[in-house]
């Protein structure tokens, strides 16, 4: 969802890295917030208390983080590009489709929501249904396991290196858009492909799965 679907992330890092500098925590905090892309917000704390101590001022700063994060998002909830445009071809498709995030079920609900794209799922499998979220394959496992379809004959679209470990982990075939980490080495051995945007996801599903064109 974030970062696939929707164009969050970098509201995130921002967010968090401006949080964190109003608090004085400055020291090379953007490759930290850079480690936390894709894991559920139980871990990213974990990974904050780990660094800077039990006294982290982890609810001021997460005060701030929402503060800062809300008035983003009063400009809007942007799609990544091609996402319109997939949707509307796996629909017309008829493929079963499902979200799969790290994010808790009110975040996904409201974000979705608010970049317009709620309607479009009857699945959404969120860190609220696990006990163990991303990189663990459990959500995965349990998406496929709720569309009726093995895990080997599901297609994930990721755009973090810890989705693409969850995604593979649970033996779905893996596509990578990357968005704000690159691709490490382990990634892109995991992925069928390693593409820039929706707009070839889309492309590659017409082209090798014979997915219907809007205009046939």
């Amino acid at each position: 969802m974030d970062g696939t679907l929707l164009d969050t992330e970098r509201v995130y890092f921002d967010s968090l890295v401006m949080a964190l500098g109003a608090f004085g925590y400055t020291d090379d905090v953007e490759a930290l917030c850079h480690a936390m892309v894709g894991l559920p917000g139980p871990e990213c704390e974990a990974m904050l208390h780990a660094r800077y101590g039990e006294s982290f001022p982890l609810a001021d700063i997460n005060k701030a983080f929402i503060a800062r994060r809300d008035e983003m998002f009063e400009a809007g909830l942007p799609l990544k590009s091609g996402a319109v445009e997939l949707l509307d071809t796996l629909q017309d498709s008829k493929c079963p489709m499902a979200i799969v995030t790290s994010s808790s079920r009110r975040t996904a609900e409201a974000h979705l929501t608010l970049g317009g794209i709620r309607d479009r799922f009857d699945t959404i499998l969120t860190r609220d249904d696990v006990t163990r979220g991303k990189p663990s394959p459990d959500l995965y496992l349990l998406a496929a396991s709720r569309l009726g379809v093995s895990p080997e004959f599901c297609i994930a679209v990721e755009d973090s290196n810890h989705g693409v470990t969850a995604a593979h982990a649970a033996g779905a075939i893996t596509i990578m858009v990357p968005d704000m980490a690159p691709p490490t080495d382990e990634s892109r051995a995991r992925c069928v492909a390693v593409v820039s945007d929706l707009h070839a996801v889309r492309a590659m599903l017409q082209r090798r799965s014979g997915l219907k064109r809007r205009s046939e």
